[in-house]
């Protein structure tokens, strides 16, 4: 059905049920106020017939001889409104009874032929006290209106009237076949009216549907004529600006579709011609998409691992990839992993993993991507590297310590040849030699303790008791220098995973290191402070200062400032800290002293397992 068709049927029905409305109240006001003309009629007829009683005082006791007498005044008067109301079939004058039964004897004027004595005698009793009461009445399929009337005069006596209805029902039906002839006649005019009405004022919409179908097929150049400036014509020219726009936004859309198109496709050849191993899961595990460096690497086709959940990390890394996921649902963002992953074949090998979420638009991760690089031949080649860095770490020691025991054997051998030649034995000579071998024997331990790997056993301790012991050792020798010890300790736990005995070594040569600059004695104060998650050592002696630019050489090979040191106990000091996961840093001043700080990682809560580590420079944190 047309828009111009519902239009007219809209505008039809509107007026319909406002006729109707219309009609009904018309209807109803004019029934209300013919039955309140009816009952002041009756009313009215009713008091006129009690008058001519009240003019005859004694007519109850002849009642009887004057019911026929044409000179009764009531006679008179019922003959008279019989004459004025044609419609008036009844007059009954009668007594009200307690018994509810209407007898003969109980009529004192008129007639009873509409007899219903228990109704007559309900409204004869409240007519004592209403004075009027009207009531409707159905006799041998008729319908009739039967009134009560009493006053002071009359009572205890009632009047009842008997009225024909017929008549009453007749004006009303006429009154309500004109009403509905009229309404019908101004239906038909509305229905005409409004579909020409909306016929015309739907003229300007049909340019408009037109242009709405030419957008919709995505033509956007023609555009509407507006020849009007109503709600049409505006309507109209914003249409015109909808389409040009629309033209417009088209235009990106399918640059925007290209360019989407050509990244995808870019995108695409780079994942599938990376060297690195690329896989996308969903949320529960199941493989969505890999390229062809995880099929080289891992040796899975993508027809076996689409849509299944296949394990490549191996079960003694579960619990660690737990919590990578877990970091990632959190909005934590991860460097790359070196761990281990497990081929097809169960060969496991190492890799450096990088996962990353894959969020919708509301932010809801929705997979995981991973990317996944094989450190098998960067591991043979820091290999390779690390035995050259010995190889050469080797040579450089060996030229030291061959410099370093040199010059005492020099002068070992001048003076044993000075001895040899005149056959005599100096004891400040044997002095000097008995030094020099000492010195040498002292070289050639250090470099001992240096070279040879050591298994390590780290063990959760708190770094205040390993410096405390420290301190309880090395106090007499501080006395014997005149140097006192201030401590600042934290009260918070300092727990750390350490070798116990390397780092009392670390703090024993530190603190030696503070009384030797000290010659005239001073105080050297030791401070332990927990913060991020991280332990801080500081030793700060008043000693005579390091210069800055000895302060980047400190830790090489047989550097020392001290007349008698070899350097080898602070590059063995920074190894320590180093396999310890630590940092060392030293700040000095000439004249003014020296602090070394070193910093260790806390032990995390609920971790107190040792770290069995071969030698120094193999302990490293596995991850991922």
């Amino acid at each position: 059905m047309s828009f111009k068709a519902k239009f007219s049927i809209y505008i039809f029905m509107i007026v319909l049920a406002m006729f109707i409305l219309i009609v009904i109240l018309d209807q109803y006001a004019a029934l209300r106020n013919m039955n309140q003309d009816m009952e002041e009629v009756m009313e009215q007829a009713s008091a006129k017939l009690s008058d001519s009683f009240d003019q005859h005082p004694g007519w109850t006791s002849d009642v009887a001889a004057l019911r026929d007498d044409p000179e009764f005044e009531p006679n008179e008067m019922q003959d008279l409104l019989k004459k004025l109301y044609p419609d008036l079939e009844e007059v009954t004058v009668f007594r009200p009874d307690s018994t509810g039964i209407m007898s003969e004897d109980k009529v004192l004027f008129g007639t009873y032929t509409f007899k219903d004595e228990a109704k007559d005698m309900a409204y004869a009793a409240q007519v004592a006290e209403k004075g009027f009461q009207v009531r409707e009445v159905n006799w041998n399929g008729k319908e009739y209106i039967k009134s009560y009337y009493s006053d002071a005069s009359l009572a205890p006596y009632v009047i009842g009237m008997v009225y024909d209805c017929e008549e009453y029902n007749q004006i009303m039906s006429m009154k309500r076949m004109d009403a509905m002839t009229y309404a019908g006649v101004i239906l038909l005019f509305v229905l005409i009216s409004s579909y020409l009405l909306a016929g015309f004022m739907l003229r300007p919409l049909n340019a408009i549907l037109w242009k709405v179908n030419e957008v919709s097929l995505g033509r956007f150049q023609t555009a509407i004529k507006v020849r009007g400036k109503d709600e049409f014509g505006l309507l109209a020219l914003k249409i015109n600006a909808m389409s040009q726009n629309l033209s417009i936004y088209m235009e990106k859309l399918r640059q925007a579709f290209e360019d989407n198109r050509q990244m995808k496709e870019y995108l695409q050849s780079f994942i599938d011609h990376t060297s690195d191993a690329i896989h996308v899961v969903d949320l529960q595990g199941k493989f969505i998409q890999v390229n062809k460096a995880f099929e080289q690497l891992f040796g899975y086709t993508s027809e076996e691992v689409f849509g299944a959940e296949i394990e490549l990390v191996p079960d003694t890394h579960r619990g660690e990839m737990r919590l990578i996921i877990n970091s990632l649902q959190e909005g934590k963002v991860l460097p790359a992993q070196e761990t281990i992953r497990m081929t097809k074949s169960g060969e496991i090998i190492p890799v450096s993993v990088t996962i990353s979420p894959i969020r919708d638009t509301e932010g809801v991760i929705q997979a995981f991507a991973s990317i996944t690089r094989d450190m098998r031949s960067r591991n043979r080649m820091e290999e390779l590297l690390r035995r050259s860095e010995k190889l050469t770490t080797v040579g450089q020691l060996a030229a030291g310590v061959a410099h370093e025991i040199r010059n005492p054997l020099t002068t070992l051998r001048g003076f044993l040849q000075l001895q040899q030649h005149t056959g005599k034995m100096n004891l400040e000579h044997t002095g000097l030699m008995l030094s020099e071998l000492d010195r040498i024997n002292l070289i050639v331990g250090e470099f001992l303790i240096l070279a040879k790997p050591q298994a390590t056993r780290f063990a959760p301790r708190d770094v205040r008791d390993v410096f405390r012991s420290v301190l309880s050792l090395i106090d007499s020798e501080g006395h014997l220098h005149n140097v006192t010890f201030t401590t600042s300790f934290t009260e918070a736990p300092c727990l750390v995973s350490c070798e116990e005995n390397q780092l009392k070594q670390v703090f024993i040569n530190l603190l030696k290191n503070g009384i030797e600059a000290m010659p005239s004695g001073g105080r050297i104060h030791t401070h332990i402070a927990s913060k991020n998650d991280q332990i801080t050592i500081s030793i700060t002696d008043e000693g005579i200062g390091i210069p800055d630019d000895m302060i980047p050489k400190i830790g090489n090979p047989f550097f020392t400032g001290k007349e008698s040191g070899t350097g080898l106990g602070m590059m063995i000091s920074q190894r320590i800290i180093h396999s310890h996961q630590g940092l060392m840093e030293i700040k000095s001043q000439v004249n003014v002293g020296t602090t070394i700080i070193i910093t260790l990682p806390a032990l995390k809560e609920g971790n107190a397992n040792g770290i069995l580590v071969e030698g120094l420079d193999k302990h490293s944190a596995n991850v991922g």
